[in-house]
């Protein structure tokens, strides 16, 4: 149960670390707003994998690593389609 309250715990920092470095570059420099966004977005998926993984490999049973998985995933859709709609 603690790993699903970790794992909600990094979407969201992940979604308030991309809101905010969004108005930041959009008041520096716009231009380089879709770099941002690429860099954030490989940034977000790499760290989604490497959780998923890192449980993968240490989870008891082959059952709580799918349920995690398919968990981590979930989260994740709702992150972007949250902080899209927040900031496009």
């Amino acid at each position: 149960m603690i790993s699903y309250i970790l794992a909600a715990l990094l979407f969201i920092l992940l979604g308030v670390i991309y809101v905010k470095g969004y108005d930041l570059v959009k008041a520096k420099s716009p231009d380089h707003l879709p770099q941002f966004y690429l860099i954030v977005a490989v940034i977000r998926i790499l760290l989604t994998l490497t959780v998923i993984g890192v449980y993968v490999l240490f989870a008891s049973s082959r059952e709580d690593a799918i349920h995690f998985a398919l968990a981590c995933l979930g989260m994740y859709v709702v992150m972007m389609i949250t902080t899209l709609t927040l900031r496009h």
